[in-house]
C-alpha cells in the first residue's frame, strides 16, 4: 500500500477503500510507539464491524491496545499469518502487515477520516 493513498485515524490505524472494499492496518506510528510487536488477535471472517469499536488486539514488549475499526463492514478476509509472525506489523506495517479485509463499507465513512498530510500533522503535534 502507498502511505500517500490511505486514510487514517487518531488511533493510528489504516484503511486503504477500493469500492466498497476496505484492508485496514495500523500505520508505523503506532508500531514504533508499541515497540515490539509479540502477539495479535485478528477478528474473525464474517464479522460485522463498527467504526470505532474494537476490531482486535495487539501486543508488545511494551503494551496491549486495541485495535478500532476505522470504518465498519463485514470482515472478508484476515491476515492469519501475522498469528505465527506478530513482528510483520514492525517489518512491514502498509504491506504484509495488514490485518483484514472488509467489504459492505461505506466510503463516507472512509473520505471523513485524514489524509496523509492530514495524519502527518497530526502525529508531529502529539507528545
Amino acid at each position: 500500500m502507498d502511505p500517500k493513498t490511505l486514510r487514517y485515524t487518531r488511533d493510528h490505524e489504516w484503511v486503504a477503500l477500493v469500492g466498497s472494499e476496505a484492508t485496514i492496518g495500523i500505520t508505523e506510528h503506532a508500531e514504533r510507539a508499541l515497540g515490539d510487536i509479540t502477539y495479535i488477535e485478528l477478528p474473525k471472517r464474517g464479522t460485522r464491524l463498527v467504526a470505532g469499536r474494537s476490531l482486535g488486539v495487539v501486543e508488545s514488549v511494551k503494551a496491549a491496545s486495541d485495535i478500532l475499526a476505522p470504518v465498519g463492514g463485514v470482515v472478508s478476509e484476515v491476515n492469519t499469518a501475522l498469528v505465527k509472525t506478530p513482528e510483520v506489523l514492525n517489518q512491514d506495517a502498509y504491506g504484509a502487515g495488514w490485518i483484514c479485509k472488509l467489504t459492505d463499507v461505506d466510503a463516507a465513512q472512509a473520505h471523513a477520516l485524514m489524509n496523509s498530510e492530514q495524519y502527518a500533522a497530526f502525529c508531529q503535534q502529539e507528545p
